[in-house]
């Protein structure tokens, strides 16, 4: 074993620590059958942003028409929609920290409501931009702050096996709605959907409000309770969470997560314009279909990989005699980024050129299947990774993380279109499978020499300690 995969956080027996047992006794503030339903609260809180998001996308050609625009105009909302996804998710998740996690999900959902009636009643261009844009503000809370919740109330070693299913669950959001937005786009209108997601958001708040209790720990919560509210919000800086992208692992596993999931959007996005156009399909329901096997492998695929992280993580420690060395959970998004998501897309984009009729439909469902599975292959281990190694600022690493990720994602997606216009969608599809293990080299490295760029920045990394 190379010498670089046998330095831990913390190599001394650590059962009988005082500050051990405090940590163990946080963990024990909730019974399990009430973490299930705080689990169960907030994928469904997450839930409804997807649906938001996804539900778009098949009717962009439905909504260029009825606004005298076009394809890529529209396709810009998307791209605005990431770029506040991405502020958003900063902001809830740095205010997540100090005034806790229920809060935030109390003040971004009515957000995600009202710009869904926003959305609905549009009738120009810039103000349908507009209302996406607040609409997924509001939303952008759901999963870097469910993330903390799920740190909050679990341990290390159970920590991706809820995580996992917390995506499962909310990704079901993706699953379906492509579907439930071209069926709403086809036989009725696409405002129809939008009024669809302003009455889901309530039923999201609702739960939240009765159900979700704070999971914050209690001594930050008071800490600033004490020093008053509106002077701690003032002094918050909702950008700083950008300053844990100083630590190298943070940074270049959020370029390997990134990379993985131009995978999902390159085929996503321009559905309409490669498979449907390709193979005849103008049906908006039925372009929406076409998201379900990518759906389907999300809600497998997350909770699989979660399991399998804890596993690993379980396996690994072990066989070191109880050292935890925290790159070791990333050992399970190696299939995932190595083999699925870069094989799933060139696989997809030789079908759409190659294959016609029927048996080139079937295949492409295949592969949007194999690429949902792949996603949450990498990204799971990745996100619960983000927790552990720094699980005092849990829903601020994430938000960082996703933040990055969203501005990257929403300059790429913008030229998606223009892009197979230009080059075709075969070598689109190679383009963004090669950048895909570009992503996996990435997450070797990170395996390899973990500890070493843990040394480079002190972030103040957790230990098994405080885990």
């Amino acid at each position: 074993m190379d010498a670089t995969e046998e330095s831990p956080l913390l190599t001394t027996p650590v059962s009988a620590d005082p500050e051990t047992l405090k940590h163990e006794l946080f963990y024990k503030r909730f019974t399990p059958s009430e973490k299930k339903v705080i689990v169960a609260v907030i994928s469904w809180a997450a839930f409804i942003p997807f649906l938001a998001s996804g539900s778009f996308i098949p009717s962009i050609p439905e909504i260029a028409r009825e606004l005298g625009s076009t394809g890529p105009i529209i396709n810009l909302a998307v791209s605005l929609s990431l770029t506040a996804v991405s502020v958003g998710s900063l902001i809830w998740a740095t205010y997540s920290g100090t005034y806790g996690r229920r809060a935030v999900f109390l003040g971004s959902l009515p957000c995600l409501c009202v710009g869904s009636i926003g959305v609905a009643t549009a009738h120009s261009v810039p103000v349908l931009m507009f209302w996406r844009a607040v609409q997924a503000f509001g939303a952008s809370s759901g999963m870097s702050v469910g993330a903390g919740v799920i740190g909050d109330i679990y341990r290390l070693e159970e920590r991706g096996t809820a995580m996992g299913i917390f995506f499962g669950a909310s990704l079901l959001g993706p699953a379906i709605s492509p579907l439930y937005g071209g069926i709403a786009t086809h036989y009725a209108s696409w405002r129809y959907g939008q009024w669809g997601l302003f009455i889901m958001g309530l039923f999201a708040f609702i739960p939240v409000y009765l159900w979700l209790p704070e999971t914050l720990d209690p001594e930050v919560l008071n800490r600033h309770k004490e020093r008053g509210r509106w002077l701690t919000f003032l002094h918050i800086n909702p950008f700083s969470s950008l300053g844990l992208l100083r630590s190298p692992n943070i940074f270049v596993l959020t370029l390997a997560g990134t990379a993985a999931l131009l995978t999902d959007f390159v085929l996503a996005i321009p559905l309409a314009y490669t498979i449907g156009k390709e193979y005849n399909i103008f049906n908006e329901a039925l372009i929406g279909a076409f998201f379900l096997p990518q759906g389907l492998g999300n809600i497998i695929g997350a909770p699989t990989a979660g399991r399998m992280s804890d596993r690993t993580v379980i396996y690994w420690r072990k066989r070191r005699g109880g050292k935890w060395v925290p790159e070791d959970r990333l050992r399970a998004a190696l299939w995932g980024a190595g083999f699925f998501t870069p094989v799933s897309v060139l696989l997809a984009g030789i079908t759409i050129k190659y294959v016609p009729g029927t048996p080139g439909i079937i295949l492409n469902l295949i592969w949007l299947f194999m690429n949902g599975i792949g996603i949450d292959f990498t990204l799971t281990p990745l996100s619960s990774y983000y927790v552990d190694i720094l699980h005092s600022r849990s829903a601020q690493t994430m938000a960082a993380a996703a933040s990055v990720r969203a501005l990257i994602i929403a300059f790429t997606t913008a030229g998606f279109l223009p892009l197979i216009n230009t080059i075709g969608v075969f070598a689109t599809d190679a383009l963004f499978a090669v950048i895909a293990w570009l992503g996996f080299g990435l997450l070797l490295l990170t395996i390899r020499y973990g500890d070493r760029m843990r040394a480079w920045v002190d972030m103040g990394y957790s230990t098994v300690r405080d885990n």
